[in-house]
């Protein structure tokens, strides 16, 4: 009936609860439990609604506490001591290297007043150098790995980056002028021939080519006369002779090193000549060497190549480990 005459129901002043007390009622929510609820939505804690001091720190502690925290892992380790162990050898070696190229100097007294003016052609300095170079460039990465240094490591994988780049230029360069690589090594052999008794360098390393080789001269044993000591004309023992590491059996008895063996060789004919020295020279002997080394060469420097980018990739990897822990630390 109420509901057809569209009659509410109207609520008296004086029938009206005491909401404020009725604390029961399950109809009417707490003041204190909403605003606990806010509270456990918010995950704020009532002292930290105040505003002072005390609470801007422990805000902070907080955020901090929120913060992520990067930690080294173990292949992190791995990669710093690998690097640190590999650059340690390297240092080394370029150390041994440096020492011997010194010594090489030393000994042949290169810094002596009458010498010191051709000791940029001396081949005992390319050892220097190179002896330098490396040790400067592993001890940068000894240390850099060792010290988490950014500004060593960076300066490590700058310099290896340059080398590759060197090296990879130079094998292009080197494979597009490989017919003019010939040339190249004979007017190196010619040149060691003629200052063969003026240099022990150039010496040595004439030596070591023909006894090895087996070989003598550069297209043949005649080329010899190029040498001022060993010319037909020159009027010493030598004339018309040639190094006894030319000679096929320079050892007498096995024993004593004939030194003599190569006097006259010059004089004799083809035929006569090949029972006592080497008659090919030895521009055909390194082509062959080479031919039959060609695989070896090239792994050889491929496995070089690769160590390079290795290490560059360990050092670049390190650095971005040492970044983002030094970021949060």
């Amino acid at each position: 009936m109420r509901r057809y005459l569209g009659l509410k129901r109207i609520v008296l002043p004086w029938s009206r609860r005491d909401t404020t007390q009725n604390e029961s009622s399950p109809l009417i929510p707490k003041a204190s439990s909403a605003k606990e609820d806010d509270e456990e939505h918010d995950n704020v804690t009532p002292e930290s609604r105040q505003v002072g001091p005390d609470n801007r720190q422990d805000d902070s502690r907080v955020l901090v506490s929120n913060q992520p925290h990067y930690r080294y892992s173990f292949t992190d380790y791995f990669l710093k001591y690998f690097l640190f162990l590999c650059n340690l050898v390297f240092t080394v070696l370029g150390l041994v290297v440096l020492g011997l190229g010194m010594w090489g100097l030393i000994s042949k007294e290169s810094f002596a007043q009458e010498k010191i003016g051709s000791i940029g052609t001396d081949p005992m300095l390319i050892l220097v150098s190179l002896g330098f170079v490396l040790t400067l460039l592993c001890l940068s990465g000894c240390l850099g790995a060792l010290r988490e240094n950014c500004s060593l490591l960076k300066l490590f994988s700058a310099t290896v980056l340059a080398l590759i780049t060197a090296q990879v230029l130079a094998g292009i360069v080197a494979y597009s002028l490989q017919g003019q690589i010939g040339s190249y090594l004979r007017s190196g052999m010619l040149a060691a021939m003629v200052h063969y008794q003026d240099d022990l360098d150039l010496r040595f390393i004439a030596d070591e080519i023909q006894t090895n080789l087996q070989c003598c001269g550069a297209d043949n044993y005649r080329d010899w006369e190029l040498n001022i000591y060993y010319n037909c004309s020159a009027p010493g023992v030598l004339a018309c002779g040639v190094p006894a590491t030319c000679c096929v059996d320079p050892l007498e008895n096995g024993t004593v090193w004939n030194s003599q063996c190569g006097l006259g060789a010059q004089l004799l004919d083809e035929f006569s000549a090949q029972s006592v020295i080497f008659l090919g020279g030895c521009l055909g002997g390194m082509s062959r060497w080479i031919e039959q080394h060609e695989g070896l060469i090239g792994t050889v420097g491929i496995v070089v190549l690769g160590v390079q980018i290795l290490t560059l990739f360990i050092a670049t990897r390190l650095l971005e480990s040492i970044h983002w822990h030094k970021m949060y630390m």
